[in-house]
């Protein structure tokens, strides 16, 4: 379920951040200086989000807290983790990461005169899934009035065959991002509730 999430993550996404010095560290894939952590501790654990602790999302959030260091990408080095292998755990965890983005995108706001551009969209991308939810609306109710347009059909079918011509070169299903349609459905109504309940703490799988 979440095979092309976390290769994006890792050797896209977090690249692209270490052009800046600023990459969000994964929890179970970083190493911290210890005297850097010591100068946030005191931030770090007062972390609250409406008057409640907020105790997941440390990756985001230690970005976060700015203390002048730059944080690095490391292509060669190699880490493992848990993950979810059935439908419900997997949820889980897209919920609780859900709830962290939106609350330290909250916190970001404030930093952004200060950011570098790229930073600044990169804060922004948070917003994505609500311009999806809003262009998904936008394409069923023309659907429903107007039908499908041609141009439409041929422009997902176009973007279909270039998925599987990757996946196909590659030799990696992975690759297929059309197989990932369904899922992006599925989490946008997981999104809008942990928006809906940003108050709510608990870690879900623990």
């Amino acid at each position: 379920l979440i095979d092309m999430e976390y290769w994006l993550a890792c050797n896209e996404e977090r690249a692209a951040q270490a052009r800046f010095g600023a990459v969000c560290c994964c929890g179970p894939c970083a190493m911290y200086r210890r005297s850097a952590l010591a100068l946030l501790l005191d931030q770090y654990e007062a972390q609250f989000f409406r008057g409640k602790p907020s105790d997941f999302g440390e990756d985001r959030h230690l970005t976060i807290l700015q203390a002048g260091f730059r944080t690095e990408y490391v292509p060669d080095a190699i880490a493992a983790t848990v993950v979810p292998h059935s439908l419900r755990p997997y949820l889980r965890q897209q919920l609780r990461w859900a709830r962290s983005t939106f609350r330290d995108t909250f916190l970001a706001w404030r930093l952004l005169p200060e950011l570098d551009g790229y930073l600044t969209l990169d804060v922004g991308q948070n917003l994505g899934p609500l311009l999806l939810a809003i262009s998904s609306l936008a394409a069923l109710a023309q659907l429903l009035i107007d039908g499908l347009p041609w141009w439409t059909g041929l422009t997902i079918a176009a973007m279909t065959v270039r998925c599987c011509v990757a996946a196909l070169r590659a030799r990696e299903l992975r690759f297929g991002f059309s197989l990932h349609t369904p899922n992006i459905c599925l989490l946008l109504p997981l999104k809008a509730y942990a928006l809906c309940t940003l108050s709510n703490s608990d870690w879900l799988s623990r």
